[in-house]
């Protein structure tokens, strides 16, 4: 299933936030973090990703996602138990590394 990538309307005038759907590789996870990077550059908004549709996250997918979140801010909502596990384990990953 290709990567779907959509701005949900909320009543949160302080936060955009887009819905990701499908599977998400990393060449699909590359334009969301450009795609967040130029929402909050132009809006000045903080991005929540809603993730509840998301079937598939590969590792370095994950990656890039818990790089959004320690350095763009942007919060994730709607995480399968599976896909909050792989970013758990890639923050572990990264910070394991960062230590060494």
């Amino acid at each position: 299933m290709p990567t779907r990538i959509t701005e949900v309307k909320t009543p949160d005038t302080t936060r955009t936030t887009l819905r990701v759907e499908g599977a998400l590789r990393l060449e699909d996870a590359a334009l969301l973090e450009q795609i967040c990077l130029d929402m909050k550059e132009c809006s000045g908004k903080s991005v929540t990703l809603d993730l509840a549709d998301l079937c598939f996250l590969d590792s370095d997918s994950a990656h890039l996602l818990c790089r959004l979140r320690a350095e763009q801010n942007v919060s994730f909502e709607g995480l399968h138990l599976f896909i909050q596990r792989v970013i758990e384990m890639a923050e572990q990953n990264d910070k394991s590394e960062e230590s060494e």
